[in-house]
């Protein structure tokens, strides 16, 4: 079965390279940064960079990109970070949260006309999305489920997982670290996956039943937790069912109060542990010649561009292309710090898309 997607803010592309196993293929990208559009060019030559992201939701709707199977993106994370000024939704990068929704409503629209099923979304950003004081995160959720308002939860600060039904979608979310997933990085992002396909559930994709591995009273036991800490935290305003599926209707209260947030975020799989763990890699990497993770062996060096992308999961010298008229032998370290920096670690997303390729055919 043929599986495409389309991929926003695509970097050098760590979708690609995730899904590439899966037998999954790209559409499209859109990227305008010099240094990534050029590697996407290179590793990619019959895959169209579309560029800004925000003239896709018109293309789209006038047929003249293909509306694929996939959504996926991380949009500008600086917005949110702890990194950065933290403005959210202030920010001009913060609103493409919001454009990657609508981009997400066009393309159903779009295969609804072509009596296709609905797309699955995968979006991904820092955990600093989850605390801001305009609710981005709430914001963000409420256009992606097809909710009226905002969607709001009464001490401010979102979990590190959850799940909401809303009018247009279902949706959940998980805040994953690399680390746990074959990579000796500490890299904490939030993961999101919505469908409006019944027969897909976002929740079996990004969470993992304890029960699974026959300990069904440690399950039973988290499920009454569960239901306990709804009935005090929100009484009459939920609606659930036993697998605390929440429907946000967006009602007179603003859209939060009927909305049931809770946090099942844990993993005991862990594929693999390390002694000694990199800090987080950003896009800082290599600016004047600091911020790169440094490595002590016999003295303290700084890793090299090609550990930074095996940190990432990346195939080694994936960021080493053509540059600026030079070869891939004179190619700066600096765009390449900064580029696999600002990725996604490829072992947790390819984990996603496993999942969500089991889902799919089961």
């Amino acid at each position: 079965m043929s599986f495409s997607f389309g991929s926003v803010c695509s970097g050098i592309e760590a979708a690609s390279v995730a899904f590439q196993p899966l037998g999954w293929s790209p559409a499209w990208f859109s990227e305008i940064d010099s240094f990534p559009s050029e590697l996407l060019k290179q590793r990619f030559p019959n895959v169209k960079n579309l560029g800004d992201m925000t003239t896709l939701p018109e293309r789209i709707r006038a047929g003249e990109i293909e509306a694929p199977d996939l959504l996926c993106g991380g949009t500008p994370c600086q917005a949110f970070s702890v990194a950065g000024k933290r403005l959210s939704l202030d920010d001009q990068r913060g609103n493409l949260t919001l454009t990657f929704c609508e981009i997400a409503n066009e393309i159903e629209s779009k295969r609804s006309e072509q009596i296709l099923p609905p797309p699955v979304v995968l979006w991904e950003n820092v955990p600093g999305v989850l605390n801001t004081k305009d609710n981005a995160f709430g914001c963000f959720l409420a256009g992606i489920c097809g909710a009226d308002f905002p969607l709001e939860i009464p001490h401010g600060r979102w979990p590190g997982a959850g799940i909401v039904a809303g009018p247009k979608r279902r949706v959940a979310w998980r805040t994953l670290d690399a680390q746990f997933f074959g990579v000796p990085q500490r890299r904490k992002r939030v993961f999101v996956i919505a469908s409006a396909d019944n027969r897909l559930d976002p929740s079996k994709i990004l969470f993992e039943r304890q029960g699974v591995r026959g300990n069904t009273e440690t399950c039973e036991s988290t499920r009454k937790n569960v239901a306990a800490y709804a009935e005090s935290s929100f009484g009459a305003f939920c609606e659930c069912d036993l697998g605390g599926t929440i429907r946000a209707s967006g009602g007179s209260n603003g859209g939060g109060s009927e909305t049931l947030i809770l946090d099942i975020s844990y993993r005991n799989d862990v594929v693999r542990e390390y002694e000694n763990t990199s800090p987080t890699l950003t896009a800082k990497m290599g600016t004047g010649g600091n911020n790169v993770p440094c490595l002590l062996e016999r003295s303290v060096r700084k890793l090299t561009p090609i550990e930074c992308e095996r940190l990432q999961g990346f195939p080694d010298d994936w960021t080493r292309i053509n540059h600026k008229g030079k070869s891939k032998e004179f190619c700066p370290d600096g765009p390449r710090y900064k580029a696999v920096g600002n990725s996604w670690a490829v072992p947790v997303v390819r984990w996603i898309g496993e999942r969500i390729k089991s889902e799919i055919h089961r």
